[in-house]
């Protein structure tokens, strides 16, 4: 950010202009990087409690601050510095004859970027400008790098991502959305606790066998036992242990991770909230859905009603449900049902632009067609139900129909935000999809493992249970009308610098 009214002091490198100013602190015997500051005020503070002063009106109430200095405009023996904080900014309004000719000499000498205390008194300029008139100052932290110039920002969404702290200097707002996140995911919490009675419980990073969902993981090695071990790719299996260990209601808010691309809506490090109840069904899961979300909204937006890339989308319930053979369906035109060959539902997908693998079944066709037609297509929030048994080898089979699941995806602006089931608990049967899952690995590299101790503890007995996982990062984009998941994480993924 480019300092106002200043010719530029030489045509050096100005990183190397700061780094001698700050050699020349050090050689005055000062500290270019301070200690504690024990401010008395914020900034909006300051607005709030002095806004209705007169224009030129003085008063002798003293205040102390500090924050980033932000623009710079000096008038011979008077200066004006705008100083940003956490809350916003004010204006500091320096004189010579009130800091004295050393003081003022070294007020002017500061840099866009360092940081400062000041201890002055609260005055509104005559042009009504809400100020602090600088009695003393304090400089805290020498910044060694220009700020991006005011005008033009920081622009640049790979250098943003990138160098996220200067993103957060440069674009004030971006600030808002991560001020949301927080209190979404507080507010996910509170609903979770105070209005379920749900605990919350941690599980383990790190995971001999990889389970839970269909997914590449990322592999690792741990010396102390000489074996490789995969960072979770979800917390279902450890989380439902619990319950089988008497738990009854159990959720984890964490960072899960998977080998997979990113795009504008995925990366490989992401956020999701599990949940499981014992007793409960995937009708309980929809309005734990409906809740959680709910709450997250008003607590970022205010209201049940909010604005996404063009579109209002209606939060409030109950939402439709549909079930994705019925959707698939409709998107490709024709019946797309188990009632169909196999051969026929090749011929389906390949005319709906789904390129076929060999190794696919029925229910991995009817899959694929629903993703090919319809997903882009629901915008307003719906559950799709019903989901072909060869994708869901966690969830429960419908009594009627042992080629379904009784599982349900949340849909959203054409994305899934939820995922629930109600949960497999025959250990026999889940051993067997487990033999299914292993054999499928000579296709499949996103197949899961046999797990043998989740297996022991089904056969302890796991009372009935509905399990939903909602993705968190999804939920803030939608919340903060984000159009990328790099938008709300403030360190996303990147390659390398060039």
């Amino acid at each position: 950010m480019a300092e106002e009214n200043q010719v530029p002091e030489i045509e050096d490198d100005p990183i190397e202009v700061r780094r001698a100013k700050r050699a020349a602190i050090i050689e005055a015997g000062g500290n270019p990087y301070g200690h504690a500051f024990d401010y008395s005020h914020h900034a909006a503070d300051v607005e709030a409690a002095y806004s209705q002063l007169e224009d030129g009106e003085s008063t002798e109430d003293a205040v102390q601050m500090c924050g980033r200095v932000m623009a710079k405009r000096v008038q011979g023996k008077v200066s004006f510095l705008t100083m940003r904080d956490t809350t916003g900014e004010i204006q500091l309004f320096c004189r010579i004859n009130a800091l004295g000719e050393e003081a003022y000499a070294e007020l002017k000498d500061l840099d866009i970027g360092d940081w400062i205390g000041v201890w002055g008194t609260v005055m509104k300029t005559r042009r009504g400008q809400l100020s602090v008139a600088v009695e003393r100052f304090e400089l805290l932290s020498k910044s060694l790098r220009p700020l991006p110039e005011k005008f033009h920002g920081l622009a640049d969404k790979e250098i943003r991502y990138r160098q996220r702290y200067v993103d957060l200097i440069a674009n004030p707002e971006v600030r808002t959305v991560f001020e949301k996140r927080s209190r979404i995911i507080s507010a996910i919490r509170k609903y979770m606790e105070d209005e379920l009675g749900y605990y919350e419980v941690e599980t383990p990073f790190l995971q001999s066998i990889m389970g839970g969902a269909n997914a590449r993981p990322f592999v690792t090695h741990l010396n102390a036992l000489d074996r490789d071990y995969y960072l979770r790719i979800a917390t279902e299996l450890p989380l439902k242990r619990l319950l089988v260990g008497g738990f009854e209601r159990v959720y984890e808010l964490g960072r899960i991770f998977r080998n997979e691309g990113m795009d504008q809506t995925h990366n490989p490090e992401f956020t999701t909230m599990e949940a499981y109840c014992a007793f409960s069904d995937l009708e309980g899961m929809m309005q734990l859905a409906e809740g959680v979300i709910q709450a997250a909204a008003m607590a970022a937006c205010g209201t049940l009603r909010v604005p996404y890339q063009g579109a209002e989308i209606n939060l409030e319930g109950p939402w439709p449900r549909k079930t994705m053979i019925e959707l698939a369906t409709e998107g490709a035109g024709e019946e797309v049902s188990f009632n169909r060959s196999l051969d026929e539902l090749r011929a389906i997908a390949k005319r709906v632009g789904v390129e076929v693998e060999e190794p696919w079944g029925k229910g991995k066709l009817i899959s694929e067609i629903f993703e090919e037609t319809c997903e882009s297509k629901l915008v307003q929030p719906i559950f799709v139900t019903e989901h072909p048994l060869e994708i869901s080898p966690l969830a429960k089979k419908l009594p009627d129909n042992p080629e379904l699941t009784d599982r349900f995806e949340l849909y959203i602006c054409g994305h899934e935000y939820a995922n629930a089931f109600n949960e497999l608990n025959d250990p026999v049967d889940q051993a067997e999809r487990f033999h299914a899952q292993v054999a499928a690995k000579d296709y499949d590299d996103e197949a899961m493992g046999y797990d043998a101790d989740y297996i022991r503890a089904l056969e302890y007995g796991m009372p009935p249970a509905g399990g939903i996982g909602i993705g968190i990062d999804r939920l803030v984009m939608l919340l903060t009308d984000s159009d990328s998941i790099r938008d709300v994480l403030l360190f996303p993924l990147m390659r390398d610098e060039a």
